[in-house]
């Protein structure tokens, strides 16, 4: 299927690994140029030539209002303009409300909520004056389904869904759609600090019985972000082999 986006440009955040790895990849298959970041060199130069379709490099920390901007704003200087965002970093650190010292909200809500507010205040108008654009957000299943020992996760997450789901509505009629994919567990290093190196998902609950392949979370993404998906804006997708059990 062609999703009709080849020659655009997209910057994806904290794509040196897992998720958001995946779906840089699934875009540049696409024929969409991209530019990812990650705070290690090696690495991200590293997933940049695996990558390919001569993939951009850029070293950024991606977990505060100013690292979203500035990473934005480096895509932007390497690849002219950006047509498409894909908003994602590292999850804040574990924790319930005991063990979670009050001033370690600001760091989850700067890593989880703010670093997104900063891509998108540098990208929108650029999108509105061009009359295309495409944002999508990594979020989590706990926006939807709260997760244990995740208490700052399950907060920064879901604040950054209702911004999101308010900045859709905004841009709608500027040709921006802005969507979000909340991942249960998938196959990531994240997921393997969380639970072990050997993940049984029949055991976590999930119908399906198994946990999710990052490619093919990769490929969901990179269809919001073409044409047949021009209809789709302030979506909330959860991608998690049928482990949200609620209606709505």
């Amino acid at each position: 299927m062609d999703l009709g986006i080849s020659n655009r440009t997209a910057a994806v955040a904290a794509a040196s690994a897992g998720l958001g790895f995946a779906s840089a990849k699934a875009l540049a298959q696409e024929g969409v140029r991209v530019a990812i970041c990650s705070r290690d060199a090696a690495r991200v130069n590293e997933a940049a030539a695996q990558i390919g379709n001569s993939c951009i490099a850029i070293v950024a920390d991606v977990s505060t209002l100013q690292g979203g901007q500035d990473f934005v704003r480096k895509a932007t200087a390497a690849l002219g303009h950006i047509d498409i965002l894909v908003a994602n970093g590292g999850g804040p650190a574990p924790g319930n409300f005991a063990t979670t010292a009050a001033d370690a909200y600001i760091t989850g809500l700067q890593q989880s909520l703010l670093s997104v507010v900063g891509m998108c205040t540098e990208v929108v108008p650029d999108m509105k004056s061009r009359g295309w654009g495409r944002i999508v957000a990594i979020t989590s299943l706990s926006v939807r389904q709260p997760i244990a020992n995740l208490i700052l996760s399950n907060t920064a997450r879901a604040g950054v869904t209702g911004f999101l789901k308010t900045l859709a509505r905004e841009v709608a009629g500027d040709g921006i759609t802005i969507n979000t994919v909340q991942p249960g567990t998938h196959s990531t290093d994240r997921v393997r600090q969380l639970y072990g190196e050997t993940v049984d998902g029949s055991a976590l609950g999930i119908p399906t019985g198994v946990i999710g392949q990052p490619a093919d979370f990769g490929s969901l993404v990179a269809f919001l972000c073409g044409e047949s998906a021009r209809y789709m804006t302030g979506t909330n997708i959860q991608v998690d082999g049928g482990a949200y059990s609620g209606l709505l």
